[in-house]
């Protein structure tokens, strides 16, 4: 059973599979940050200043502090409820980039497939003689 299982993990696709996962885990981070501290705070200041990492609804007022609470951080701490809007937000931006990153990705992986069809080979000689041959009686006759 153990010999099994090392064949199956060293097949290529599994390993290609976790090399996918390790880089795929990389990227998100990559995204995440560029969606949080690049796209989200000019969004933020056209809105008014919003932060939109301490953008919530309050649904319920914590028992250990009143509100009103000024980050999501206070909230919580304070044992409130509360709806993460701003989260949400972000964690859809991240996606919707994600994806279409790895949309382009495959996109160019398909383009650099396609390659010009291979060119049709050589005839035979024998055919090449008899296409002379041929040539040379049209112009004969």
């Amino acid at each position: 059973m153990l010999k099994e299982f090392r064949e199956f993990a060293m097949r290529g696709n599994v390993v290609d599979l976790a090399v996918g996962l390790i880089l795929g885990a990389a990227f998100g981070a990559i995204i995440t940050s560029f969606v949080n501290d690049i796209i989200m705070p000019p969004v933020g200041v056209m809105l008014g200043g919003v932060d939109f990492a301490n953008l919530f609804v309050l649904l319920k007022a914590g028992a250990k502090a009143p509100p009103p609470y000024e980050t999501v951080a206070a909230a919580k701490a304070a044992g409130a409820v509360t709806l993460n809007i701003g989260v949400f937000i972000n964690t859809v931006i991240n996606f919707v980039l994600v994806a279409f990153a790895m949309f382009m990705l495959v996109k160019g992986m398909n383009a650099a497939r396609r390659t010009a069809p291979p060119a049709p080979p050589e005839a035979p000689p024998q055919e090449k003689l008899l296409a002379e041959i041929r040539d040379l009686l049209r112009a004969r006759g």
